[in-house]
């Protein structure tokens, strides 16, 4: 069988011959571990892969995503970065006063990719594909404002704030069309909405202002026939109901900031935990025995002939024989034993 159709078994709840793998490979471990990056890779290929985007014009953007120093992106926010292989943080806001939304134009280059030459990647490989979009309104709402202004802003609601809102939402609309006319498989989203005990933002705010733009993603990627995959960390519980009501297929968030019980109760079978274990304290320091009973939670609570792909991040603090068990965790782990 192929990653592509075990894959789609998973999302569908049809019983797969065994647990979908996914490692998400941060520059950080890439720089340290190397050689235990390709053993590993090697050992526990993935399952899932994501599709480069294949731009015709290069993005204008300066310095390193990932290196200490100063990174400028698609859209001018300007990153501070402190440690080698690490995201850094944005300190001044790209707009600064509303009477700068004048001045800001989305990257067009992001909706220029290579349809040509993503399809060729993704008829090249069995695995299950999904875009190297950036779909991400809430957080990019924080990079052009800054993470402390953008919470005055959604206190405040001024004109401004819905003009940016509205803004964003048409350009992320555009790119998720152009992804969705090629031949991958699922569109990727990503905003991260907790912290780690609660929401960045009520509920009710979410449900005004956020979830009818995810709706209307999630509504172009069906029309094209795709998947919907999503990121978000900290405790979303709250909200899990409301991205499964406008149509994400697969969650990946941080399952052990929140009640497994109560997202075995709520959400088990009806959406598909795209991992993870615990990258806070558990990856970086547990022992072995640990590790493995983080996964076989995550496996008897989430699991129902389908609905849990055993990804795990590897990052910053990890240790690597935790990913290595993780793996081997789950490749012993038969869901329909005969």
């Amino acid at each position: 069988m192929t990653s592509r159709k075990l894959v789609e078994q998973t999302l569908n709840f049809e019983s797969p011959e065994r647990i979908p793998r996914h490692l998400w490979l941060l520059p950080w471990a890439e720089q340290r571990y190397p050689e235990f990056v390709k053993s590993l890779s090697k050992q526990y290929p993935d399952d899932i892969v994501q599709v480069p985007a294949f731009y015709r014009q290069p993005l204008p953007v300066s310095g390193g995503k990932y290196t200490k120093g100063t990174y400028i992106d698609e859209w001018g926010c300007r990153f501070d970065i402190y440690e080698e292989g690490v995201m850094g943080i944005v300190h001044e806001p790209r707009i600064r006063d509303w009477s700068d939304l004048e001045m800001l134009v989305p990257p067009a280059e992001m909706l220029n990719p290579d349809k040509e030459a993503i399809n060729r990647f993704c008829h090249a490989t069995d695995k299950f594909t999904y875009a190297n979009s950036i779909i991400r309104p809430f957080e990019r709402f924080q990079f052009l404002r800054t993470m402390e202004q953008s919470f005055f802003d959604v206190i405040y609601q001024e004109p401004g704030y819905f003009e940016l809102l509205k803004l964003l939402h048409e350009h992320f609309c555009k790119e998720v069309e152009v992804w969705a006319q090629t031949d991958i498989d699922a569109i990727f989203l990503m905003d991260d909405w907790g912290t780690q005990q609660a929401l960045m933002v009520a509920p009710e705010i979410f449900r005004r202002d956020f979830k009818p733009m995810y709706r209307d993603f999630c509504e172009i990627a069906k029309s094209y026939g795709k998947y919907v995959f999503m990121h978000s960390d900290g405790y979303i519980s709250e909200i899990i109901e409301d991205l499964i009501d406008v149509g994400v297929d697969a969650l990946n968030s941080q399952l052990f900031c929140m009640d497994m019980r109560e997202l075995s109760t709520r959400y088990r079978g009806r959406i598909t935990f795209w991992g993870e274990i615990d990258r806070q304290n558990l990856l970086p320091n547990a022992d072995a025995d640990t590790i493995r009973s983080a996964v076989q939670e995550v496996y008897d609570h989430l699991y129902d002939h389908g609905g849990v792909i055993a990804q795990c991040e590897f990052g910053p603090g990890a240790k690597p024989e935790n990913i290595q068990t993780v793996f081997e965790t789950w490749q012993k782990i038969h869901p329909n034993p005969l």
